[in-house]
């Protein structure tokens, strides 16, 4: 295959990618913290596009988002979103692309491998995002503990993210089968 068939299509899964987390930002599921499925996207995207593609898809979202395009959950974007308390999160995808990149092309695409690779970046993406609400908030409304920022950011979403999780795995496994990704 020449090398520009297969920029194309790089590309191409790269631009579909963008869509597709833009379109599961958008879609929230109205629990008592509502939930959006951005981020079983972004475990499916990295797990189907491999390090660089994932990332050069993030990139992408992250500037049309920084620009003003409304790709972020709730049609929302601007600077003010990725500089605001919840910013640290939407950074932290880029970790859960670079663990489940880094690991599955070193150990492979087994369902236990995908779930301790999009596990570790959901951890390391929780903290750096935690951290980041804590400084902002901080910054803007006073000193809050740390315990406070987990009971409001991560632990309501602990369960759905596993299911996200899950959910991404099988969407993983079934498209890399139809997909000539390598």
């Amino acid at each position: 295959m020449t090398q520009s068939i297969i920029n194309v299509r790089s590309m191409t899964y790269i631009a579909l990618s963008v869509a597709i987390l833009a379109v599961c930002s958008w879609i929230s599921i109205p629990l008592i913290v509502p939930v959006t499925l951005q981020t079983m996207a972004v475990f499916a995207v990295s797990g189907i596009l491999g390090t660089k593609r994932a990332l050069l898809a993030l990139t992408v979202y992250m500037l049309l988002g920084a620009v003003g395009v409304p790709v972020f959950a709730g049609f929302s974007g601007g600077i003010g979103v990725l500089t605001g308390p919840t910013g640290g999160y939407l950074f932290g995808f880029f970790f859960i692309a670079l663990s489940v990149g880094w690991t599955t092309e070193r150990f492979g695409f087994s369902p236990i491998i995908l779930m301790i690779s999009m596990s570790l970046g959901l951890l390391l993406c929780y903290t750096f995002g935690t951290l980041w609400f804590q400084y902002v908030y901080t910054q803007n409304s006073g000193p809050i503990g740390l315990w406070s920022v987990l009971g409001w950011c991560v632990f309501p979403f602990i369960i759905p993210d596993l299911v996200k999780m899950f959910v991404a795995v099988v969407i993983v496994l079934r498209v890399r089968l139809q997909l000539k990704i390598d």
